[in-house]
């Protein structure tokens, strides 16, 4: 029983997802930091207030019910979700399609004859019956 926990714990795909989820929560907090240090405080410049917390608080029977909360993470959300994509996702795909011109790749043309030989054995009849 020991055998197999050490072999499942040794596999790749665990000591990768390790990585993965320490890297992420890093990741986390450099986004976090960016958006509560950076964003919010420019937000706050033009608005006036740092968060909407106290935006639209309604009182019902005693109890506040406070719209401006969800106002406040909607707009966080918004904020980390623009920070991941201008940060990490547009530098990216840029990467890649600099990468793909280089090596000569158009991701747009399928390669017909890629993985199945009859494909491609079919593609040689087709053009020797077009001569």
């Amino acid at each position: 029983m020991l055998t197999g926990f050490k072999n499942f714990i040794l596999k790749g795909n665990v000591v990768d997802l390790a990585v993965a989820v320490v890297i992420g929560a890093a990741f986390g907090a450099v986004v976090t930091a960016l958006v509560q240090s950076v964003l919010m405080p420019f937000i706050a410049g033009l608005v006036g207030a740092p968060n909407f917390d106290r935006f639209a608080v309604v009182t019902l029977n005693g109890n506040d019910m406070k719209f401006g909360v969800l106002l406040t993470a909607i707009v966080n959300f918004l904020l980390i979700a623009a920070a991941i994509y201008f940060v990490v996702v547009v530098p990216m795909n840029h990467m890649i399609e600099r990468r793909n011109r280089r090596l000569g790749i158009n991701p747009n043309v399928k390669e017909e004859a890629a993985g199945d030989p009859q494909i491609a054995l079919l593609t040689e009849i087709r053009d020797a019956l077009k001569k």
